[in-house]
C-alpha cells in the first residue's frame, strides 16, 4: 500500500516537475472525463475513494469528489458561462456514477477472489481528440481495472472489446444492447467534439483578456557550494508566447549560459516557466529578470534584491506562493498523473462527461456469471437513457 501511494506522488511530481501539455506540443485539441474509483480509503488528504474529472487539453475543467459530493468548476470561464442549473445535473450524473462505480469494483473484487485489505483501482475514460487540420477525431470510451485493460469501444466497428487475454462476458453483455452501441457511437460522432468546440471557445475568450503574468527573481545555494543558483521564473500566464529573459547590468545573458524548464502547466490552467544561471557566490553585478509577453503593453523588469534563500525548501515555498500550488492542488491531479502514465492503457486520447446507459450494465467477469445467473436490466438501460443530458456520454 504503501509503495502504490509513493509511486503516485512521484509520478505527481514528475508531472509537475518535467510534464510539457500536448497542447504545447501539437496543434490539437481533447477534452476528456476520467472517473477512478478505490476500493477502499487510502487515508490521505486530497485522495478520495471516487473522483471525477473534466479536462479540456489536459486542463482541469472541473471536478468531483466522493467526500464533498458536488461538481464545481475549475477554471473562471466555466464557471461564468455555465448556468447553475448545469452544475445541479452534472453533480446529480456524477453521484450516479459514484454509485455504479462502486458497486463494479466491489463485484469486480468478488468473483476474483481479491482481498478486501488490498488496494484496487477501477477507471473509465471517454472523450474525443481533434487536429486542427481537419483529420478524422480521435474517439475513446473504455474502463481500465488495476492498470489493465478491461473493456473498450470500438467506434468504427460499433462494437464492444476486450483484450485478448481478457476473459470477460461484459462484451457480449454489452453488444447485445444496441441502443447503448447506439448512443455511445452517437456520443462520440457528434456531442463530444461539439462540446469541445464550445468549451475551446469559452477558454478562448478567457486567454484574449489582458492578465500580466506574475515574475519572480530569486537566488539559492547551488550543488557547488562557491556558487548561487539565480532563478527567474514567470508563472500565471495563458498565451504561451512569453519571452524570458535574465540580464547582467541590463544586458542580455548568452542562451547557452541559461537553463531553462520549458513552458509548465499550473494546476489552475496557466502556465509557467523558470530560467536559472549560475553565478558566483560573491558575485556583485546587478541582475535582473525580463519579461515580455503578449497581454502587456511594456516590459516587466525585476531586480535580484541580493537575497538567497537557504535550503531547496525554501525554494519550494516561493514556488508555492507563485501559483505552482499546494498540496491539495497537487492531489488533485493524481488522477489525471495515473492515466497520463498509462495506468489506463498507453492511448491518450480523449475524454468527455457523465454516461447513464452504461450505468445499468455491469462490469461482470465470465468466471463470476455462472454462479450469478445475471441477466441484462434492458428495463433499467431504457429508463436511464432518458435522463442524458446534452454532453452525456454513454
Amino acid at each position: 500500500m504503501g509503495t502504490c501511494v509513493a509511486k503516485l506522488f512521484a509520478l505527481l511530481c514528475a508531472f509537475l516537475l518535467y510534464r510539457t501539455p500536448p497542447s504545447i506540443q501539437a496543434e490539437k485539441h481533447s477534452l476528456y472525463y476520467i472517473y477512478t474509483a478505490l476500493s477502499k480509503p487510502v487515508n490521505l488528504p486530497g485522495i478520495y475513494e471516487f473522483t471525477a474529472m473534466g479536462l479540456l487539453d489536459d486542463t482541469q475543467i472541473d471536478y468531483y469528489n466522493s467526500e464533498e459530493q458536488r461538481n464545481i468548476p475549475k477554471q473562471t470561464w466555466m464557471k461564468e458561462k455555465m448556468t447553475e442549473d448545469y452544475w445541479e445535473e452534472d453533480t446529480k450524473l456524477r453521484k450516479d456514477k459514484e454509485q455504479w462505480i462502486k458497486k463494479n469494483i466491489d463485484s469486480l473484487m468478488k468473483c476474483m477472489k481479491q482481498n478486501e485489505s488490498d488496494l484496487h483501482v477501477l477507471q473509465w475514460r471517454h472523450g474525443c481528440e481533434v487536429e486542427q487540420q481537419g483529420s478524422e477525431p480521435k474517439r475513446i470510451n473504455e474502463y481500465c481495472y488495476d492498470g489493465e485493460d478491461f473493456l473498450s469501444f470500438d467506434y468504427k466497428e460499433s462494437q464492444w472489446v476486450t483484450p485478448a487475454d481478457t476473459d470477460l462476458i461484459s462484451k457480449w453483455k454489452w453488444d447485445n444492447v444496441p441502443i447503448l452501441k447506439q448512443h455511445t457511437a452517437g456520443y462520440l460522432k457528434m456531442e463530444c467534439v461539439d462540446w469541445l468546440k464550445k468549451f475551446r471557445e469559452y477558454g478562448d475568450e478567457e486567454l484574449r483578456k489582458p492578465s500580466p503574468p506574475d515574475v519572480h527573481m530569486f537566488a539559492r545555494k547551488s550543488r557547488n557550494e562557491t556558487q548561487l543558483k539565480l532563478i527567474c521564473m514567470v508563472t500565471g500566464f495563458y498565451a504561451k508566447d512569453t519571452m524570458l529573459t535574465i540580464r547582467k547590468y541590463r544586458t542580455a545573458l548568452p542562451e547557452n549560459e541559461i537553463k531553462s524548464t520549458g513552458i509548465r502547466p499550473n494546476p489552475d490552467g496557466t502556465f509557467q516557466i523558470q530560467k536559472s544561471v549560475e553565478i558566483s557566490e560573491d558575485e556583485k553585478a546587478e541582475y535582473d529578470c525580463f519579461v515580455f509577453h503578449s497581454n502587456i503593453t511594456a516590459p516587466i523588469i525585476i531586480k535580484w534584491d541580493r537575497k538567497c534563500l537557504d535550503s531547496p525548501s525554501d525554494t519550494f515555498i516561493v514556488m508555492i506562493g507563485a501559483g505552482i500550488g499546494g498540496f491539495l492542488a497537487f492531489v488533485a491531479l493524481v488522477v489525471y498523473i495515473i492515466k497520463m502514465n498509462g495506468l489506463c492503457g498507453q492511448d491518450t486520447g480523449s475524454k468527455t462527461s457523465d454516461s447513464s446507459a452504461s450505468s445499468s450494465v455491469e462490469l461482470i467477469p465470465s468466471q463470476c456469471e455462472a454462479s450469478s445467473g445475471d441477466r441484462l436490466p434492458d428495463e433499467y438501460v431504457l429508463t436511464k437513457l432518458g435522463q442524458k443530458t446534452k454532453k452525456e456520454s454513454y
